[in-house]
């Protein structure tokens, strides 16, 4: 399992602008990770957040830009299942570079919530739905607040 060894982070998040990022494709596993986010963020005492909805993955990154003018965190939720075209790396090397150029270029942090499985059974597996064996929109969620609270210590 790949979540073997993860951080175990707690950190207090009040008064931050969080902005969520989801895609819509795979409706029942975009709604696992908006619901982890959801949690994490409330766990954090982050309570303005604010959620945008785009087509599909390929799209996270121009929104993220977008959000992050405005916004302490932005969290990146978002789901590719491979195919039988090279589709699946086209849109995860777009989405993965765009994502941490954001990041890069405004200095805002995005938690990366983005799914890059073989199949549906494995985004199941990650979406923190009940059974999941893991929980990616929280994990997205508590890594963006916890770099803005390390960035804001230097």
């Amino acid at each position: 399992m790949s979540g073997a060894g993860a951080p175990t982070l707690s950190v207090d998040g009040t008064g931050l602008r969080v902005v969520v990022v989801a895609a819509s494709w795979h409706t029942q596993v975009m709604d696992g990770l908006l619901a982890g986010a959801r949690r994490a963020l409330a766990a954090a005492n982050v309570t303005e957040v604010t959620e945008i909805r785009v087509p599909g993955t390929f799209e996270l990154p121009v929104a993220a830009r977008a959000a992050a003018a405005s916004a302490d965190a932005v969290v990146a939720l978002g789901v590719v299942i491979r195919g039988g075209t090279p589709h699946f790396e086209y849109v995860c090397q777009a989405a993965t570079l765009g994502l941490t150029d954001v990041a890069v270029q405004t200095g805002v942090p995005v938690g990366f919530g983005v799914l890059t499985c073989d199949d549906e059974a494995q985004a199941v597996d990650r979406a923190g739905l009940p059974g999941s064996h893991e929980d990616k929109g929280a994990e997205a969620a508590e890594a963006a607040v916890a770099t803005v609270v390390a960035l804001r210590g230097l």
